[in-house]
């Protein structure tokens, strides 16, 4: 059941209590609960709106490829905390050790933030960068299977 909830909070995070309640058949005190409960534990953090990138006049993004020194995931992590251009930044496994997806307005400005911004930084060992020509994301909720 917490699943489904989740899946109409992700499906629209504007749904009130009452309506996911009666959606899902559950008493609009037991929604709430199991809301309280999902907030509680961090499962459910927060409530945003999804923006379009391209809309918003972000139109030119890439992921990022690093090769970082020894055990500096969280120099890096902190460096760029406060980099508006990086929107995510994930440590990895295999031929790389992290991997950013980086929006920017234009492709100078992406120049700017990858040469300029990341490989200035001292734990940055190489990157490799892939243009993105065209991309889509759902932000639904689903539920595992079984």
């Amino acid at each position: 059941m917490d699943h489904r909830i989740l899946a109409a909070l992700s499906a629209d995070a504007r749904k009130s209590v009452t309506s996911i309640a009666q959606e899902l058949h559950l008493s609009r005190a037991n929604a709430y609960e199991r809301i309280a409960r999902l907030r509680e534990a961090g499962v459910l953090r927060g409530y945003t709106a999804v923006i379009d990138p391209r809309a918003a006049g972000l139109a030119t993004a890439a992921y990022v490829f690093l090769t970082l020194k020894q055990d500096d995931w969280e120099v890096l992590r902190s460096a760029l905390a406060g980099e508006p251009a990086v929107r995510h930044l994930s440590l990895v496994g295999g031929q790389y050790d992290a991997v950013l997806l980086v929006r920017t307005r234009t492709v100078e400005e992406l120049r700017r933030v990858i040469f300029e911004r990341i490989q200035s930084l001292s734990c940055v060992q190489s990157t490799q960068t892939a243009l993105i020509f065209d991309d889509h994301a759902e932000h639904l909720h689903a539920a595992p299977e079984g």
